[in-house]
């Protein structure tokens, strides 16, 4: 199955199992950069329907809709930008050795939540702006990571979306995951460093060089892990 069918089923899937199906299918729409009113065109339905769907004031699409709003998605993507966000996920479907954990969110959290919820203390200055929101969590082991991480593979710390928590864990002092983030042009919304030895003040300038808010949490492995898949339940 290439890569195209396996968003399709991804993207069909969170929308029907979200508890909150329109905020998933705005989340879906924002990754693809199709605004309301071309969504609305390419079904032949009013704007105000895709509207009502995504706020909750209409019942949640059935699958039928469900399947012609995804095509939608891929279509405009493939007519309109050449295929350029289904393409981003071409590798992304095989797992990265070092990841313990990965997660996509059913519908956007914003990084500040996230933050509390795992009693995460942020070591970059107030400049780096904490208003933004992330898709997706992935829990990395950093030292078996950055035994094997090559340009081709880091996209799959990634999952199916980019904006995600990359949360590492196993590291003395965060430079080298830093380091590997700043030279790919592939960014994070958040970094986390899960009970570092320390934080080497290059990471921090690292992460504020590329505005990235960097968290310390301290709270057990497991707890962190749970912490986290229960933010998008």
């Amino acid at each position: 199955m290439g890569v195209k069918e396996l968003l399709a089923e991804k993207i069909a899937g969170e929308i029907t199992l979200s508890p909150k199906p329109g905020e998933t299918l705005r989340k879906w729409r924002t990754t693809f950069s199709i605004a309301q009113a071309e969504l609305a065109n390419f079904l032949v339905v009013a704007q105000s329907v895709i509207s009502d769907y995504e706020s909750g004031r209409r019942k949640s699409p059935g699958i039928h809709s469900v399947k012609k709003i995804v095509t939608a998605f891929l279509e405009i993507d493939e007519k309109k930008h050449g295929g350029t966000v289904i393409h981003q996920y071409q590798f992304m479907v095989k797992t990265q050795d070092g990841i313990i954990d990965i997660m996509e969110y059913p519908y956007i959290i914003p990084v500040e939540k996230l933050i509390k919820e795992i009693e995460g203390k942020v070591v970059t200055s107030s400049s780096i702006s904490l208003d933004r929101t992330i898709k997706g969590f992935t829990l990395i082991d950093g030292v078996e990571t950055i035994k094997t991480l090559t340009a081709t593979n880091y996209s799959n710390l990634y999952g199916w979306s980019t904006e995600r928590a990359l949360i590492f864990t196993k590291i003395q002092f965060g430079r080298s995951p830093m380091i590997a983030i700043r030279i790919h042009p592939v960014k994070p919304s958040l970094v986390v460093y899960h009970q570092p030895g320390g934080v080497d003040p290059l990471a921090v300038q690292l992460a504020e060089r590329e505005n990235i808010p960097l968290v310390i949490t301290d709270i057990p492995l497991e707890e962190l892990r749970k912490k986290l898949i229960l933010l998008g339940k």
